[in-house]
């Protein structure tokens, strides 16, 4: 995997990375969106499933995380300005898009709004709109998440005080979860560590993108989308996924009873499985 700087239009600097080798054809590239707080690269646990399906990773921090600068005031229709500069830079046509967790909620703005080049879309555990109509948005979450988007609704300098304040708290996760961040998915901690360096920043800017307008409907995406919900996931509640399968008319759900906000993770190899069958 290679790393690098690409400048923006605006002189702002996006972190990138790729998985892309000289030479080597690639049967399809998807564009990794992260969860919150975590820096940009792809995930490694699914690196063999995407060796096997000739799949090519892209990915970024997002701004204020890692090495992207912050910018301020962003929401979740941005990104689809990044992933559009970053595939250009690469000489990247079309592509799919995966995320988790806020990720997942990214990789579906970048569906609404690049429709001519976003070939299928995976949203794995990820938020609905905060305006979602019928949906009781808090429902479900565990005490902290709760706190902590709450506090994002109040405005930024609330958020900021709310993040200065908080001490250690439990984040929701179930013993599935637990047991995944204890085997492969221990791989959270090369990426969760990294982007709190900086300090909460690139947080506070995605927590407040989450509880305002995205900029974008997830109805607009016409690619085909993969819904993937724990169904015990107390960070983002499974009520979430089945909003947006509704709302995006080309969405499979799939909603994993016993699997919580990591844990849902393990179909992560057979979300790939799906997105090289089903991107178009």
């Amino acid at each position: 995997m290679t790393e690098f700087d690409l400048k923006l239009a605006d002189g702002q600097t996006l972190h990138a990375y790729d998985t892309g080798v000289d030479g080597i054809a690639h049967r399809l590239t998807v564009f990794w969106h992260h969860g919150t707080p975590n820096i940009g690269p792809p995930p490694t646990p699914l690196f063999p499933a995407a060796d096997r399906l000739g799949i090519r990773w892209v990915s970024y921090d997002r701004p204020g995380y890692g090495g992207s600068t912050p910018q301020p005031g962003r929401n979740l229709a941005s990104s689809a300005g990044y992933v559009a500069s970053l595939a250009d830079a690469l000489g990247i046509d079309r592509f799919a898009v995966m995320g988790h967790s806020g990720g997942g909620s990214h990789a579906l703005a970048c569906g609404a709004l690049l429709p001519d080049r976003v070939m299928g879309v995976v949203d794995v555990a990820g938020l609905a709109p905060f305006d979602a109509d019928g949906l009781d948005w808090f429902a479900g979450m565990a005490d902290s998440g709760r706190a902590s988007l709450r506090a994002a609704t109040e405005g930024r300098a609330a958020k900021e005080r709310h993040e200065a304040s908080v001490g250690e708290t439990d984040p929701g996760f179930t013993p599935a979860d637990w047991a995944a961040l204890a085997a492969d998915w221990s791989w959270f901690g090369d990426v969760v560590g990294p982007a709190m360096e900086g300090g909460p920043g690139g947080l506070i800017d995605d927590d407040l993108g989450y509880v305002a307008p995205w900029g974008c409907d997830p109805a607009q995406v016409v690619a085909p989308v993969l819904v993937l919900h724990g169904g015990q996931d107390r960070v983002v509640p499974g009520s979430h996924g089945d909003w947006l399968a509704r709302r995006c008319p080309s969405a499979e759900l799939r909603l994993s009873p016993d699997d919580g906000h990591i844990s849902v993770l393990n179909s992560g190899a057979a979300a790939l499985d799906w997105l090289a069958t089903h991107a178009r």
